[in-house]
């Protein structure tokens, strides 16, 4: 457990660095996503690994960067500025 724990807070740091270097520009402070990234892939593997139990590692890690992915996400900006445009009157 303690391996895969290891892997999955590596996977989410390698996803959040990666993201940053892709998009800067449409996502927050970098401790932030590396913070999230780690926290979010450590989280997905705890969840995998209790659904299919130690005799999947590969499983564990992979859900380890589904959940990463998904939570890395949610923390992209839209590449548009938003217009902001008056109530129809």
């Amino acid at each position: 457990m303690i391996l895969e724990a290891l892997g999955s807070v590596l996977i989410g740091l390698a996803v959040a660095y990666a993201s940053t270097r892709w998009l800067p520009e449409r996502l927050p402070a970098r401790p932030l996503v590396l913070g999230t990234g780690a926290i979010a892939a450590l989280f997905g593997g705890l969840i995998t690994y209790t659904v299919v139990g130690d005799a999947y590692p590969l499983a564990t890690l992979l859900g380890a960067l589904a959940v990463g992915v998904a939570l890395l996400s949610l923390l992209i900006r839209p590449a548009g500025r938003w217009v902001r445009r008056s109530a129809a009157a």
